[in-house]
């Protein structure tokens, strides 16, 4: 299948999308010969629906660029991974270098874009990923503070709603804040959202109404 064809399928679902099927739209709104990171986790599978000829060149946390699409079979190399310890390939041009390099580039203003999880997103574009104050959890920021401010744009990849149907895209956050103000754009399984200055616009539905969607959020939105 054709990347056309995979998105043309995407946004011709119902919903709710998939975890590839957000993965495939966040690829197709990388611009070409973008330097971006991908967050640990469900974000890591964005690398697999960039296309060959999308110049779009990866950034891991740990120390490489040009990474390439998730390791299968034969290509895993113990010693070849992501942050989040996931076997990856490596693509022409691949480079390697120390993690504090990786990071100044995080803090540099160098990446074009990242691709992070989230619990809670607000209105005004303040992301908590890290903590839920859950007293079991532990806590684990990583380099997620560095890349929400240090990113040009930061991209969400999350459900909308969690198991028990309690929103993520929220008025204000109510966990532990990574960044304030910092996220552009939030994907779900739900529906695309812009974080603008005058409030969230709804780019695309998946297999709801906006009537739905207004109802079951207490965020204003704005469609399109």
């Amino acid at each position: 299948m054709t990347r056309t064809s995979e998105l043309n399928e995407v946004t011709d679902k119902q919903g709710p999308l998939g975890k590839h099927d957000i993965a495939a739209l966040i690829a197709r709104d990388i611009p070409q010969g973008a330097f971006v990171n991908l967050g640990i986790g469900q974000p890591t599978l964005v690398a697999d629906h960039l296309s060959a000829d999308s110049g779009v060149v990866l950034h891991t946390e740990n120390g490489m660029l040009n990474m390439g699409p998730a390791a299968q079979d034969d290509e895993v190399d113990p010693d070849l991974t992501n942050a989040g310890k996931v076997p990856v390939t490596e693509l022409p041009g691949a480079a390697y270098f120390h993690h504090a390099d990786s990071f100044g580039m995080m803090r540099g203003g160098h990446l074009d874009i990242c691709v992070l999880g989230a619990f809670q997103v607000s209105a005004g574009g303040d992301l908590a990923n890290w903590h839920t104050g859950a007293p079991d959890a532990i806590p684990a920021v990583g380099g997620a503070m560095d890349l929400a401010i240090g990113a040009k744009k930061v991209f969400v990849m999350m459900t909308l709603f969690t198991k028990d149907g309690t929103p993520k895209l929220v008025p204000e956050c109510g966990y532990p804040l990574t960044g304030l103000g910092c996220v552009d754009r939030v994907y779900t399984d739900l529906a695309v959202f812009d974080i603008t200055p005058q409030g969230v616009r709804v780019a695309q539905t998946f297999g709801i109404t906006p009537d739905e969607l207004a109802a079951r959020l207490k965020v204003p939105l704005m469609f399109a």
